[in-house]
């Protein structure tokens, strides 16, 4: 019973993402319900912020995690938000070819027929936020050096954002916490800017890898060796899905799918290193990152709010990452993400987090850093 309940407890997202695709099938309002069930997770991500649980080990500290359960699941979510774009691709369909809009019946189901423009937004919103929800899974599997990282590729690429799998493993997990990682946002900044710069950033990191990689092979820069053009090419299905389901409005409909996933994206990165600060050449310690553990948070997001454990020990199953006593915000991610769409509110409540950090956690030189900061 315990060996189930550990690996059940994980399938939050794939249901809720599921559930999600046929809302989007059944139409009419039903396709809002990505967007409600966002709203539902963060009323029971706040109440549910004190409630905190170690990771589960049996009495010889063997985890009761199941490594090919858990890998089938993330290697299932790749053709699950394969088919949750095909869906949206075929409401735009229904728009653009101005389908009637009237209940019919496949398999004994009713659903509907057409879609309004405004049910047509919530099922592009629907998307949009369980594709980039969804990216959790493109980050664990890019830490598996074998077919879990060309499947985090193919993951990423669903968001225009396959450039991440490389800049995440060899850039924001050497460099976090200083300014050599786009990923890291020094305090001050806020997520709006941070989401923009971070994409970048990274994209910028991957380009550059490749770039120097095949000039030592005497490569041309443009060939198929050049993994940073690859990766965006695994986005083409999708451009020519949409263009087709839609044309211009198609490509408006995949653009907001896109920044919205990437916004989630770039934002976990935002909430998991904030305005933390590490010399630069000293090793990745605990208190570098911002823990997020509380029950609903651990579960919804595969534990990937466990940021200290994780920086430390970066290849380590992410059912068996543990609390380190790595500073915590207190609440979870869902609480924690509407703080950061409010860039005054989210500086308040994180101003004396960061103040004890510096008191208790910094070293001299990082403390002194971070006082070249205040006073910038």
């Amino acid at each position: 019973m315990k060996t189930f309940y550990v690996n059940a407890r994980y399938l939050i997202v794939p249901l809720m993402t599921i559930a999600t695709i046929f809302g989007i099938f059944l139409g009419n309002n039903f396709v809002w319900l990505g967007v409600i069930l966002f709203g539902f997770n963060t009323i029971i991500d706040t109440l549910t912020k004190d409630i905190h649980l170690r990771a589960d080990f049996d009495e010889d500290g063997n985890s009761f995690g199941i490594k090919k359960f858990q890998y089938a699941v993330m290697y299932l979510m790749l053709p699950t938000f394969i088919v949750l774009q095909i869906i949206l691709a075929w409401r735009l369909f229904h728009y653009t070819s101005a389908y009637p809009i009237e209940v019919l019946s496949l398999f004994g189901i009713n659903y509907q027929s057409g879609i309004s423009g405004i049910n047509l937004i919530g099922a592009t919103l629907s998307a949009g936020l369980w594709a980039g929800l969804g990216i959790i899974y493109g980050h664990e599997l890019s830490h598996n050096r074998k077919e879990g990282f060309f499947i985090s590729r193919l993951i990423m690429s669903l968001s225009g954002a396959s450039h991440f799998t490389y800049a995440h493993v060899y850039n924001h997990h050497l460099d976090l916490g200083h300014e050599d990682d786009p990923a890291t946002a020094p305090r001050g900044r806020n997520v709006y800017h941070h989401a923009w710069l971070s994409h970048v950033g990274q994209s910028k990191y991957s380009f550059d890898l490749e770039r120097d990689k095949l000039k030592k092979q005497r490569k041309s820069f443009f060939s198929l060796s050049n993994k940073w053009i690859i990766g965006y090419l695994y986005s083409l299905p999708s451009i020519i899905l949409f263009v087709w389901a839609g044309g211009v409005i198609g490509i408006l409909s995949l653009l907001v799918v896109w920044v919205i996933s990437n916004f989630l994206l770039e934002a976990l990165n935002f909430m998991g290193h904030y305005g933390l600060i590490r010399e630069h050449g000293k090793p990745v310690e605990h208190r570098h990152s911002w823990d997020n553990d509380n029950v609903f948070t651990s579960w919804f997001f595969i534990e990937i709010g466990r940021q200290g454990d994780h920086h430390v020990r970066g290849e380590t199953y992410f059912w068996e990452l543990d609390d380190v006593d790595a500073p915590n915000y207190g609440i979870g991610y869902f609480s924690l993400f509407v703080l950061t769409l409010i860039p005054p509110l989210f500086r308040k409540f994180t101003k004396e987090l960061l103040e004890d950090w510096d008191r208790n956690k910094a070293t001299d030189s990082e403390r002194k850093i971070a006082h070249q900061i205040g006073n910038l």
